[in-house]
């Protein structure tokens, strides 16, 4: 008796589920059953956005209106939707970051005239500004950080003034203005590529108060990072 029922009300949990999940795959393709690392599970039909993304725990959170309407927030960047960025974090600045910095994927093709571009114009190692957009962003051009910097390299708006960068979300607006800055920071640290990119992540002044790398965790890692990612990118 107790085996009949407990069969039935199983029979009647996957019923139940079948049924809230049919009109999913009648909306879009075949819904999936992901299971995330905490252990939670979630059913969807959203497609992944295709290309490998690096990832660290500071993950970048889109708000977008799918395609019945619906407002949805997701960690992938929708394909086919105006988004919002609403939390995005420096890529290589968490000092906890699990990430395999010699193993994530790089981003080898991604906006390579404009960085090709940009490095001649200011003289500096393409490979650099690649390693540096990666570290700041992975490469999301949508980036605006809880600080308020935005785009590929991060810009603060009154650094973007400064440089005369008018679009900071304008990719070839944000790589020019960002190369720029990074190219100050090598003349003014004489070609010191740790200094430079501590400067570019704590400040020139910083850098000068503490005669060099200064003691912030976030910086430390953020300059190692670049330097790891500088000698992978050199060397594809």
């Amino acid at each position: 008796m107790w085996g009949f029922m407990g069969f039935t009300r199983q029979l009647a949990t996957q019923l139940i589920l079948l049924t809230l999940l049919s009109p999913l795959t009648a909306l879009g393709s075949e819904v999936k059953r992901i299971v995330h690392p905490d252990g939670t599970v979630e059913f969807t039909n959203v497609g992944s956005a295709g290309a490998r993304r690096a990832s660290t725990r500071d993950e970048v959170v889109y708000r977008y209106t799918d395609n019945n309407g619906v407002v949805a927030f997701s960690k992938e960047q929708p394909p086919d939707a105006s988004f919002q960025v609403i939390r995005f974090h420096c890529f290589a600045c968490d000092p906890d970051s699990g990430v395999d910095w010699r193993k994530t994927p790089l981003f080898l093709e991604p906006y390579e005239r404009e960085i090709a571009v940009a490095a001649r114009e200011f003289g500096v190692d393409p490979a650099l500004v690649r390693a540096v957009i990666h570290a700041e962003s992975a490469f999301n051009a949508a980036a605006i950080s809880p600080a308020g910097a935005q785009g590929l390299m991060q810009l603060m708006p009154a650094t973007a003034r400064e440089l005369g960068v008018t679009n900071a979300m304008s990719a070839t607006d944000n790589i020019r203005g960002g190369v720029h800055y990074l190219a100050r920071m090598l003349q003014r640290f004489k070609g010191d590529i740790t200094l430079a990119t501590a400067a570019y992540n704590a400040g020139p002044g910083a850098v000068g108060r503490h005669d060099g790398v200064p003691p912030y965790a976030e910086t430390r890692a953020y300059v190692n990072r670049v330097g790891i990612l500088h000698e992978r990118y050199a060397s594809n």
